[in-house]
């Protein structure tokens, strides 16, 4: 990159690359103004906040040409062996980071992705969005900006929590995959705005897509109306509140949701008894094995 007409002002934002068994390795980037390059780091640890800290410290040790201090570094980072949740970290003398938790739920303004997600899409598109999820749609969110745009996808992933995305993952599109757009299989893909043309001249059928620019959605489904109204209702006013734009209480709206709509399903099972179920298998397989059955 040309350092003279680089700007220290960078944006982070995040790629994801899932192999053959759906494990997800994750791309932290920071591409500067200007920069023909952006720095990486890859890592299966979804820590966002962490690795965007790392990521603005090797930027600055570049700008300022320490170039020794920077591969110190990363080689000290990458030698690092990975420690318990909440354990202070410190390498050299002016960068430490505390290893997040994942079982804690993410707050704001702590969580970039959670924060940059609220601040840019309002609650009636965020409902819709959660919905859709729920039903398991194909979802296209689309921005002109890269770190929004990939904080988006992550924030709305966030609020299945204790339930994951299973499907098709992409925070940011590659222009040369725009294909999977046409996939018949459920997914959540970021596209960036740039490319939206392109994509809406594909053949998209029955698709979900937030344009977090002019927060608008379109779907062709009723999602949102078919959850029930009392936990829509309950789950509207909690987000609205703002004591819950602080801290982890949008989590937790979700959360509760999640709770109301997922925890009578015990209701839904018919338990059979383990000795009358252990009996009814033992005697499929002697009949299956065409065995008399013992006389007991």
């Amino acid at each position: 990159m040309d350092s003279l007409t680089v700007s220290q002002v960078g944006q982070n934002f995040t790629f994801v690359l899932t192999d053959i068994e759906s494990k997800q390795r994750f791309g932290f980037c920071r591409l500067s103004s200007g920069a023909q390059t952006c720095y990486c780091i890859l890592s299966y640890l979804p820590w966002f906040e962490v690795f965007y800290k790392l990521l603005n410290i090797v930027a600055d040790y570049t700008i300022k040409g320490q170039e020794s201090q920077w591969q110190e570094f990363l080689v000290s980072l990458h030698t690092l062996p990975i420690p318990e949740p909440g354990v202070p970290v410190h390498l050299g003398v002016h960068s430490f980071f505390t290893v997040p938790d994942a079982r804690e739920l993410p707050s704001i303004p702590e969580n970039r992705n959670l924060t940059e997600y609220f601040v840019a899409v309002d609650v009636n598109n965020m409902l819709h969005l959660y919905a859709s999820m729920l039903y398991e749609r194909r979802i296209l969110i689309c921005c002109s900006k890269l770190s929004t745009l990939t904080a988006c996808v992550h924030g709305s992933t966030a609020m299945l929590f204790p339930m994951h995305w299973q499907h098709v993952y992409i925070p940011v599109l590659p222009p040369h995959l725009l294909d999977y757009c046409c996939a018949p299989m459920p997914y959540l893909i970021g596209v960036h705005s740039s490319l939206m043309e392109k994509v809406r001249g594909l053949a998209l059928d029955d698709v979900v897509v937030l344009n977090v620019d002019t927060n608008t959605l379109e779907t062709p489904y009723d999602d949102l109306q078919s959850l029930p109204n009392d936990v829509v209702s309950s789950l509207k006013s909690r987000l609205r509140k703002v004591s819950t734009t602080t801290g982890d209480g949008v989590a937790r709206a979700f959360l509760r949701s999640q709770a109301a709509l997922f925890g009578s399903y015990r209701d839904a099972l018919h338990i059979q008894p383990v000795s009358e179920l252990h009996t009814i298998n033992i005697k499929d397989a002697y009949k299956e094995n065409d065995i008399p059955e013992p006389v007991m």
